[in-house]
């Protein structure tokens, strides 16, 4: 079993609800500090409170784009991530367009993930693909994996633990798969406890999106979506 110093690096706490309020992302930002997280995941409104309070820490600033539905237009993705980015975000996770992947439109897909790609990257950040796979069929989780190898992105996400589902041990082990042994995978959404977490890193991700994060530490288990 990784070990839990181990296990920390691989999380991204997260605190993503709609109220959250300063003292609790602050709270979270301690916490990280604390356990040395790999990050701390907020909405854009909190990046630069975070990337304050982070500074001089090993604990990356990560912020959520086109959150949660990925049904903004392109130019605002690439703007919502320079913006991100310049108040001090390191990673950004942005949501693709779900409708015109399950429509097929892969093409408008990877060129979406590229441009955000070539826009985190000429900012001096990495990209995460939240591909939303408890709305997709498995052929559509392999396209939209492939959209984000094709794009140039960093990371395949699985969820925004705001949807039907969270992340699952066959869709982690599907995206490893298409993706191959490079590429990381983030698995998000109702991870709860250090053995769901265990089993997600052996499914092949490398990255875990989680609110209970520091119960995991304590080897309890959690309640809630994300």
């Amino acid at each position: 079993m990784t070990t839990l110093e181990s296990l920390a690096r691989t999380m991204d706490h997260t605190l993503l609800k709609a109220d959250a309020t300063r003292e609790q992302v602050l709270q979270i930002v301690a916490e990280a500090k604390q356990y040395n997280f790999a990050s701390v995941c907020i909405n854009p409104y909190w990046v630069s409170t975070v990337a304050e309070a982070l500074r001089g820490t090993e604990v990356a600033t990560c912020t959520v784009i086109g959150f949660p539905l990925g049904a903004n237009t392109t130019a605002i993705k690439v703007a919502e991530t320079i913006d991100a980015i310049e108040n001090g975000a390191n990673e950004v996770d942005m949501v693709i367009n779900v409708g015109e992947l399950k429509a097929g439109k892969t093409d408008m897909v990877t060129d979406e993930i590229q441009q955000l790609a070539t826009a985190a990257h000429e900012h001096g950040a990495i990209l995460k693909v939240i591909i939303e796979t408890a709305l997709l069929t498995n052929d559509e989780i392999i396209a939209a994996s492939q959209a984000t190898l094709d794009g140039g992105a960093d990371f395949v996400k699985t969820s925004t633990g705001f949807s039907t589902g969270g992340a699952k041990v066959e869709d982690v082990k599907l995206m490893r798969e298409t993706v191959g042994p490079d590429l990381g995978v983030k698995a998000s959404g109702g991870i709860h406890s250090r053995q769901d977490a265990q089993a997600m890193i052996d499914a092949g991700a490398t990255r875990l999106g989680v609110s209970a994060s520091v119960a995991i530490m304590n080897d309890q288990t959690a309640t809630g979506n994300y």
